[in-house]
C-alpha cells in the first residue's frame, strides 16, 4: 500500500504544480514543455482539443492565442501516492469569464523530476451557483 500524502512529496508536488501555473498565465513555453513528460504516452485533453505525445502538446502550446490566459484558482486538491505519483485536480476561472473551469493533471516523479504524464481540462456549462 502506498502512504498517501507524505508531507515532503506534497511539498515537492505543490512546487512544481505552481511553477506550472506560473508558466501557464504568463505563457513561459519553456517550462510548460519542461514539466509536460517528453513521450508519445503523454496526452492532454483541453476544452477543445484532444492531443496525444508531447510533440502534439507543445505544438499546441506555441499555436495557442496568449489572449485571456490570467484566472483566479479558487480551490485546489493535490494528492499524492506514495513517493512518485501524485493527482493536482483544481478549479478555476477566467477573468473575462464567469464559467468554471476544471483541470485535472497526474504527475509522475521521473528521472528529471516531477512531470505531467495525463492532463485533462473542461469548462461546466453553467456557471456555479
Amino acid at each position: 500500500m502506498h502512504e498517501i500524502n507524505i508531507p515532503e512529496i506534497v511539498a515537492e508536488v505543490t512546487a512544481a504544480h505552481d511553477r506550472y501555473e506560473q508558466a501557464l498565465t504568463t505563457n513561459d513555453i519553456a517550462v510548460l514543455d519542461e514539466l509536460f513528460w517528453d513521450s508519445p504516452h503523454t496526452l492532454r485533453y483541453g476544452a477543445t482539443e484532444n492531443l496525444y505525445g508531447a510533440d502534439q502538446i507543445a505544438a499546441f502550446r506555441r499555436a495557442r492565442s496568449t489572449a485571456n490566459l490570467e484566472r483566479d484558482v479558487p480551490k485546489v486538491v493535490i494528492t499524492t501516492y506514495g513517493r512518485d505519483y501524485a493527482t493536482a485536480n483544481l478549479e478555476f476561472k477566467r477573468v473575462t469569464s464567469e464559467r468554471i473551469g476544471r483541470q485535472s493533471q497526474t504527475w509522475l516523479r521521473t528521472d528529471d523530476g516531477w512531470r505531467i504524464v495525463a492532463a485533462h481540462v473542461s469548462l461546466m456549462i453553467e456557471p456555479a451557483g
